[in-house]
């Protein structure tokens, strides 16, 4: 739904707030004189982007666009826009005051978007978002879920081990890390009717959990690798060799 309070054929340099969400967007324009001209709701889709540039381009020139949450809701808003030329500032955070005096909603959120670009205030440069830091984040993030798993089955595998029947407690107590997954892995726990067969099911579960994870995380890293020497070399530079060189650069990346 658009509304409009200023006739189209009226030619301005306008400045856009966004207000996003998960599956629709709020944009506000605003004139150089700080006027409300214009409010438009959109879905979060590619139909939905080329409808709101198009709506903020029939008011004239567009100075910029102020989106909050350009690395979550409206990063694929933020992307489409700047593949398209156009000046692109992520909001900080709305200003609070006008939330106290008009309460909660999206059009005073877009509102406040809007003229903190006009403003140049609690702005900052979206990151690149380009093909390969996108893939890199992604990658980043399933080898951050992989890794959290990972602790997690450890961590069970040993809380089993303290609470195992004390002949197969002792057997698995002192062994280390890669010495305890191996073993594990192995056991033969036969028919579940007992602590013991339980115990030894629940060990050897964990235990080809963390294969199977430490597979999965070595593929990401892989990939990883690849990705970002590529990224790297276009930018005339080489990949550190180390793995902790790796990550920085990684992390350094996803923060440019």
């Amino acid at each position: 739904m658009a509304v409009s309070t200023i006739a189209h054929d009226e030619q301005l340099r306008v400045s856009i707030g966004v207000d996003t969400h998960l599956d629709t967007h709020v944009a506000v324009a605003k004139d150089g004189r700080g006027r409300t001209i214009g409010r438009t709701d959109i879905p979060a889709t590619p139909a939905g982007y080329r409808q709101v540039l198009a709506w903020a381009q029939g008011y004239g020139e567009v100075e910029g666009w102020a989106i909050e949450g350009t690395g979550s809701y409206g990063a694929g808003l933020s992307r489409f826009l700047r593949k398209e030329g156009q000046r692109v500032v992520e909001v900080i955070r709305p200003d609070r005051s006008a939330r106290r005096h008009k309460g909660k909603s999206d059009p005073v959120d877009a509102e406040a978007a809007a003229r903190a670009l006009q403003a140049e205030e609690a702005l900052a440069v979206p990151k690149a978002g380009d093909d390969l830091v996108e893939a890199i984040r992604c990658l980043r993030v399933a080898r951050g879920s992989a890794m959290k798993a990972r602790t997690k089955a450890i961590n069970t595998a040993r809380a089993l081990v303290v609470t195992a029947p004390a002949e197969l407690r002792e057997q698995l107590r002192h062994l280390g890390l890669d010495q305890l997954i191996e073993v594990c892995s192995r056991l033969r726990p036969g028919a579940v009717t007992s602590p013991l067969a339980g115990t030894k099911f629940s060990l050897r579960c964990m235990a080809r959990r963390v294969k199977a994870l430490d597979d999965e995380i070595a593929l990401l890293d892989g990939d990883l690798f690849v990705l970002a020497d590529r990224h790297s070399r276009q930018r005339g530079r080489r990949l550190p060799l180390c793995a902790g060189g790796h990550d920085h650069e990684l992390a350094r990346l996803l923060g440019a």
